[in-house]
């Protein structure tokens, strides 16, 4: 197995802002509402925390992804200083992708503005739906006019390279309406749109009401018409739920999905560094008495090994429509690929799920849609 020197690779930078001003009826993420006392002493442990990591020096980092919850809620001010913590702490690449997630409604033109004066380089606008009916029905904040508001002001503030969040199977959704929600948005020429399938998780609104969702049926229609679609409006496929323009894929989340490592800072953030996963307590109150000494916020896994390594390259890559390389899998590791998983490979291109072209596997149509089994297949 090739041992490669860490430092001399790129690294990536997560920041987790657990903020929102109302949890939507199906979100299980790690936020909830604020006032601006928590918010300043949230910031400020952040702070200590990223000045106390002792991982990430000399190392070059790619790109910084602020999200949540929903990072806007916060004053401005604060998205400043905590970039201006990391350009101090880590080496920021010149041309490194910096990310912040907005929600319609809790970020002005002043505020966007701002954003562009510290560097940030990329929106993710969690719009979910055009239709207001769907708004409603998901428990956001905001309608599509305010939406609409927040993308202008976007562009005014230069931004030009915007990601667009859209969510399909919503209930009482049908297969026309999903259609109509993504030619509306995909008009609107932003440069990356993510479109995802709802899921409901336990102990969210959802999962305790009686919901009339799309059937799987149409689910599988939808999905597929979302790929043809957007390719007509000049997006490609890259991931199973992420559709970009040329040249404008997400390199953070790809960064994830080919196993850069990367490091987490904030309430519940996860990272990856060379052999160690940990992921830092869910907590608030831990974590705002403790972040100045990491290792009593960080909840560490064992360290990873050559099989779990090999998993996740395979797992993880496979999100990719790009799929995984044979060689760079031989050369990160030093055996063949077939000697490894020479069984499950031939298994899924039996059924036709997987394929391989030009030296690379990857998910057919039909492999796209039961990625989670086939997946599963490569865990030690």
């Amino acid at each position: 197995m090739e041992r490669r020197n860490i430092t001399d690779s790129p690294m990536e930078i997560y920041v987790h802002i657990p903020f929102c001003i109302k949890k939507c009826d199906y979100c299980d993420f790690l936020s909830g509402p604020s006032g601006p006392k928590e918010q300043a002493d949230y910031v400020d442990a952040l702070l200590e925390e990223i000045n106390a990591a002792e991982e990430g020096k000399g190392r070059s980092v790619s790109s910084v992804f602020i999200g949540g919850g929903t990072p806007s809620v916060l004053d401005e001010r604060f998205i400043g200083e905590i970039l201006n913590h990391i350009r101090r702490k880590f080496q920021i690449a010149d041309h490194a992708e910096i990310t912040i997630e907005v929600n319609p409604g809790t970020a002005d033109r002043n505020k966007l503005q701002a954003y562009r004066t510290y560097g940030i380089n990329r929106l993710s606008i969690g719009l979910q739906s055009p239709d207001d009916r769907e708004l409603k029905i998901l428990g956001r904040i905001h309608n599509y006019e305010q939406f609409l508001e927040t993308y202008r002001s976007a562009r005014e503030a230069g931004f030009d390279n915007i990601n667009i969040d859209l969510m399909s199977a919503i209930p009482d959704q049908t297969y026309e309406g999903w259609i109509h929600n993504l030619r509306t948005v995909a008009g609107l020429d932003p440069e990356h749109i993510s479109a995802y399938s709802l899921i409901i998780e336990e102990g969210t609104p959802f999962a305790s009401r009686t919901l009339n969702l799309p059937d799987e049926d149409a689910e599988y229609n939808m999905y597929e018409a979302t790929a043809q679609i957007l390719r007509e409006y000049g997006f490609e496929q890259y991931e199973i739920s992420n559709y970009a323009k040329k040249g404008r894929e997400c390199r953070h989340n790809v960064g994830y999905w080919i196993r850069q490592d990367y490091l987490g800072f904030g309430l519940g953030a996860s990272s990856l560094y060379g052999k160690e996963r940990f992921a830092n307590t869910q907590d608030m109150k831990k974590y705002l008495e403790n972040s100045r000494t990491p290792e009593k916020i960080r909840e560490k896994e064992p360290p990873l090994t050559r099989e779990d390594e090999m998993a996740e390259f395979m797992f993880l890559g496979l999100r990719m429509t790009r799929g995984i390389s044979k060689a760079e899998f031989e050369r990160q590791f030093g055996s063949e690929i077939d000697a490894i998983y020479g069984n499950v490979l031939r298994k899924y291109k039996s059924m036709g799920l997987l394929l391989e072209e030009n030296g690379r596997i990857f998910l057919s149509r039909e492999g796209i849609h039961v990625s989670n089994s086939v997946m599963a297949d490569f865990l030690p």
